[in-house]
């Protein structure tokens, strides 16, 4: 069996949470797993400064993408000029997603999201996406117009401020 499955697979440096964290977006996720933990040896201590057999990286993946957390220190951390885009098909799946994620992070506007971990999210309605390149400027501008003001994404209300109500 390889250890590599797809040609691209994102990684996400932690300080030292990569373990908890991909245990977590596990947990969020359907059809997702823990697929193998590495850890610091002796060598090369000097330089990486963490204790032989702390982790040192977790491959995973969440719905069948592959993600691979790295426990790499305090020396980065993450911005909004990197985000996951989660495509929902209903609301319920948006109400899950973002209950989930948001948990200890911090809600933002039109959809985005921090979690716990600092790690940007959109959770983000097909429907949405369809509204908006629907080809009639007038809808796809009340529907901007509308979600610009939300933070979660409420798809009854984007349903009527495109349909004109």
């Amino acid at each position: 069996m390889s250890l590599v499955t797809h040609k691209i697979a994102p990684c996400l440096w932690f300080d030292s949470e990569a373990e908890q964290a991909a245990n977590f977006y596990v947990s969020v996720f359907k059809n997702s797993k823990i697929n193998l933990v590495s850890r610091y040896g002796n060598e090369g201590i000097e330089i990486h400064g963490r204790e032989p057999g702390s982790v040192m990286t977790v491959a995973f993946e969440l719905d069948g993408q592959p993600f691979v957390a790295l426990n790499g220190g305090p020396i980065f951390t993450f911005d909004e000029a990197v985000s996951f885009q989660i495509y929902c098909a209903d609301q319920v799946e948006i109400d899950d997603y973002w209950t989930k994620l948001a948990a200890g992070g911090e809600e933002g506007p039109c959809g985005w999201l921090k979690d716990k971990f600092g790690l940007s999210w959109q959770v983000t309605p097909t429907r949405l996406l369809e509204m908006l390149t629907s080809g009639d400027t007038a809808r796809a501008d009340r529907v901007m117009k509308s979600f610009l003001q939300m933070k979660k994404f409420d798809l009854a209300e984007l349903e009527r401020v495109y349909a004109g109500n």
